[in-house]
């Protein structure tokens, strides 16, 4: 076990130092906008590995569905003043409905999988992640724009990686109750319990260095925004469940797909956008 085990975990480190090194250096060096794009074009692989999920095997089923994703994300991105002044409004708006439409989920991966009568019809599961995806990007964007931007998106990035990071130590160490059995047996109450604890060391680091932000503020910040991204993590594995499909494709060495990397802040990256149109940080 341990000769397959380990070069598996180097490759996945090895990966993820590779993509953390390219965000960071992406983020500092790129304005608002050229980054916008850059991240629309993760947005489009993404989109691609949905067609996976969906069973969309004939080139031109994926190109149709990939062409109905890029006709949106550029009639989103016009209108929310990618290149001119931002609309944060709409930016609002979209998040909202994206928080929305996260809260059924949820009630879907309750119900699962009684509920996969109700999203699985491929015409559905298409249109959902049309939205997602589209909303995803808007909420990156959105945050983007705002003062200090480069700061928050990173901020939003750090919340759900601990709640990723410490559900898989803490898990693999102490896992035995688990959180999902029908939908993700490998996630366990105990790993979900270990991303939390995170979240409160992340809190208290930022009132450390940072004693002028509220408690409470960070509080209602950041611990909605984890749990979210736990959420958008069991949607996907939901859906991979529900498919047949082990990751949404083999891109990232020890990852999976794109789309396996992104689920948790799909989820997390609207409501944190929203939250932060009524918080002091902005």
């Amino acid at each position: 076990m341990k000769k397959t085990v380990t070069p598996m975990l180097k490759q996945r480190v090895i990966t993820a130092l590779v993509l953390v090194a390219a965000f960071v250096w992406l983020l500092v060096n790129l304005t608002a906008a050229e980054f916008s794009l850059v991240l629309l074009l993760l947005v489009m692989v993404a989109g691609w590995e949905w067609t996976n999920l969906l069973h969309l095997n004939r080139r031109s089923s994926k190109a149709g569905f990939l062409g109905l994703l890029l006709l949106a994300l550029a009639a989103v991105g016009l209108n929310i003043g990618l290149f001119a002044e931002f609309n944060f409004a709409l930016g609002q708006q979209i998040s909202m409905i994206a928080v929305g439409l996260w809260a059924i989920i949820f009630l879907w991966l309750q119900g699962y999988p009684s509920s996969s009568i109700l999203w699985s019809p491929r015409p559905v599961l298409g249109l959902i992640g049309l939205l997602l995806l589209v909303a995803t990007w808007v909420a990156l964007t959105s945050i983007l724009h705002r003062e200090a931007g480069r700061w928050l998106l990173f901020l939003a990035i750090v919340i759900v990686a601990l709640a990723d990071v410490g559900g898989y130590v803490a898990g693999r160490l102490f896992g035995k109750n688990k959180l999902a059995p029908i939908i993700s047996p490998g996630k366990t109450w105990e790993g979900f319990a270990g991303g939390m604890l995170l979240q409160i060391l992340l809190i208290a680091g930022l009132m450390w260095q940072l004693p002028q932000l509220r408690l409470i503020e960070l509080t209602i910040l950041v611990i909605p925004v984890a749990l979210y991204s736990v959420l958008g993590d069991l949607f996907e594995s939901m859906i991979k469940r529900h498919s047949g499909v082990k990751d949404s494709s083999q891109l990232l060495p020890g990852h999976g797909g794109v789309l396996d990397r992104i689920d948790g802040f799909m989820a997390a990256l609207p409501l944190f956008s929203l939250l932060l149109a009524n918080s002091s940080l902005v």
